[in-house]
């Protein structure tokens, strides 16, 4: 049997990872514009869809099942006596993505931000949940992005828009201190985990959830109507092994503290790939960071730092090994963040050497880790000590992000 999510772009998507975790052959599928009733012909027992086609997908198919017309999109189709009919899990991706933060719906004033096949869903979700009041914001409609910042009694906002999302991470689609009555964000962006919209949501202690128990839920609800795959009570445990798989461990520390070693050692046992923010300034400059300070001055190499950071910032899997200095700028800590656990590799004064590194040499080891230390513990999501034996602490890394859950349950 054969299933595939059909798309514009697939770059992003987890959705065969999903579903391999429950013996699916299942592929992604990038249909053009214009070309999908040349796809409709080809021989799959079903298949997901995704942008910009759960709307325009509908002309195609042979019968709608009542929660797709209850939406008016479709993202999972079946083959059933060689027609295909359309069904939306969406909604119940979204209800279990909600219930499982604690954000409800019932009796909420709730802002929809998008038009698209998404915020279909979240409306079709907010009627059946019977949302006090429920507003739609589109770049040219009445209620817009600058219209809707009065509505400061807006409790509950769902963001069903593509900003932010891979590979353009760091993009919001408003600011979410204007609205004093806020309790509950959800951002239907699973790439990056952390957009800029919910990285502010945290910083504010608002509820807040990324997309990826939505997209885990709904595509189990796919499996359901196919008639194949695994069972419903996995969908924490799936949410969970996608989390560690596909976040990045990032290590941060003051020069010489062991991040690259460390780093190697850890990638290895995690089984994921490696980079080291220096390595790729060398790749992308000809230059090593000592030499571009010595020749250009600081400024000039943070700079550099920084661009390299934002094109790293958007891998995901990986162990990242910055520079000493990368925290100095807030910009690299959020990009590290987007899809990023940050580890500080602490290391004793004693042991950090200055050798090779003009900063540590001319400003002195202790001036630069007074100034820095601050910085190192507010970025950190945990913190490391390399005091001893590095496969130790590689192992102490593995350790603790195996225990961590990103996005648990309340």
């Amino acid at each position: 049997m054969k299933y595939c999510l059909i798309g514009e772009r697939l770059s992003h998507s987890y959705s065969a990872e999903i579903h391999a975790l429950s013996g699916l052959n299942y592929s992604l599928k990038e249909v053009p514009r214009g070309e999908l009733a040349e796809f409709i012909k080809e021989d799959y027992d079903g298949f997901n869809i995704t942008i910009p086609y759960k709307k325009e997908i509908i002309p195609f198919l042979d019968g709608l099942d009542e929660s797709a017309k209850k939406v008016g999109a479709v993202n999972t189709a079946v083959k059933k006596g060689g027609k295909y009919y359309g069904y939306n899990t969406d909604t119940e991706g979204m209800r279990y993505a909600l219930s499982r933060k604690n954000i409800l719906l019932s009796g909420r004033r709730v802002m929809i931000l998008g038009t698209g096949g998404a915020a279909l869903t979240a409306e079709a979700l907010c009627r059946a949940e019977n949302a006090k009041s429920v507003v739609k914001v589109s770049r040219a409609g009445e209620v817009n992005y600058q219209t809707c910042y009065n509505l400061k009694d807006t409790e509950i906002i769902v963001n069903a828009t593509p900003v932010g999302m891979f590979p353009n991470i760091g993009g919001k689609p408003i600011d979410l201190s204007a609205f004093p009555n806020l309790t509950g964000v959800f951002d239907c962006i699973y790439n990056p985990f952390n957009t800029a919209l919910i990285a502010q949501a945290k910083g504010l202690n608002i509820n807040c959830s990324d997309g990826l128990p939505m997209l885990v839920k709904q595509a189990l609800e796919a499996q359901k109507i196919w008639g194949v795959g695994g069972k419903q009570d996995d969908t924490e445990e799936i949410i969970a092994a996608l989390y560690r798989k596909k976040l990045n461990i990032v290590l941060c520390g003051m020069p010489s503290s062991g991040k690259t070693t460390i780093g190697k050692m850890a990638a290895a046992l995690l089984g994921k790939s490696f980079i080291d923010t220096d390595a790729e300034i060398l790749s992308a400059t000809g230059k090593t960071p000592a030499e571009i300070i010595e020749k250009d001055g600081e400024r000039a190499f943070r700079d550099i730092e920084t661009e390299i950071i934002k094109k790293i910032s958007i891998v995901s899997g990986a162990v990242i090994a910055t520079g000493g200095g990368a925290i100095l700028r807030e910009e690299n800590v959020s990009a590290l963040k987007a899809n990023g656990v940050i580890f500080y590799i602490k290391r004793d004064l004693s042991l950090l050497t200055a050798a090779g590194r003009p900063l540590s040499k001319d400003f002195g080891v202790a001036k630069l880790f007074e100034e820095r230390k601050a910085l190192y513990a507010r970025a950190a999501d945990f913190t490391v000590e390399n005091n001893g034996e590095k496969q130790s602490a590689a192992e102490n890394i593995a350790r603790k992000f195996a225990a961590f859950n990103y996005n648990p349950e309340n």
